[in-house]
């Protein structure tokens, strides 16, 4: 980008090239096409994942019910599948049978996750079930949709910005190779004869 800044200076610079200049121009044409797509491509991105998201969100609150269960028994911690090294994430979590009345009226008994610290026989707690009564994830909730498609609309400008950097640094590159090829073929021409009296004037 710092030849952005020496544009207007090298226009009556003498020993400016050509491709210098083009140089600077494709510089300024990627910070303009920066500025342009990236904001761009994030609206657009994060705007499609905030419609996807939050027909999730209706979805999730519509098949998922919050029901009251309670602990018959806690069951073993060796069988919870939690890393070992995570202690604190078997400290908030424990694995208990319980019962529950699902939706539509049947009785349910189970092998559940609950946050109760200390889980004994009787203590209620409230768990998310589906329709038909099975254990089921919290439903998504709006601000962690929200979240997640300002992320992914801020990946997506990102990216934008960094495809056309890629694209301004190989076409860069590719002048800078031809700029060599150039110069070694000026240096073939007059390498033999260089250095030697009274040749070239």
């Amino acid at each position: 980008m710092r030849a952005i800044s020496g544009l207007w200076r090298w226009r009556h610079n003498p020993l400016c090239r050509t491709t210098d200049l083009v140089e600077a121009w494709v510089a300024l044409a990627a910070l303009l096409l920066m500025l342009l797509s990236a904001p761009v491509a994030g609206a657009l991105v994060g705007g499609a994942a905030q419609d996807s998201l939050r027909e999730a969100v209706r979805e999730q609150h519509a098949s998922r019910q919050q029901v009251t269960a309670t602990v018959v028994r806690e069951l073993d911690r060796t069988s919870l599948g939690i890393d070992p090294e995570t202690d604190a994430a078997a400290d908030l979590r424990s694995r208990v049978l319980a019962d529950w009345t699902a939706p539509d009226g049947t009785e349910r008994h189970g092998a559940v996750m609950t946050s109760l610290r200390d889980p004994r026989p009787g203590d209620r707690f409230r768990m998310w079930t589906d329709e038909q009564g099975r254990t089921a994830a919290r439903p998504l909730d709006s601000a962690t949709a929200t979240t997640h498609a300002v992320l992914a609309g801020f990946g997506a400008a990102l990216a934008a910005a960094g495809g056309v950097e890629t694209v301004r640094r190989l076409i860069v590159w590719r002048m800078v190779r031809r700029r060599y090829a150039r110069l070694d073929q000026a240096w073939s021409r007059v390498g033999p004869d260089w250095g030697r009296t009274g040749t070239g004037s």
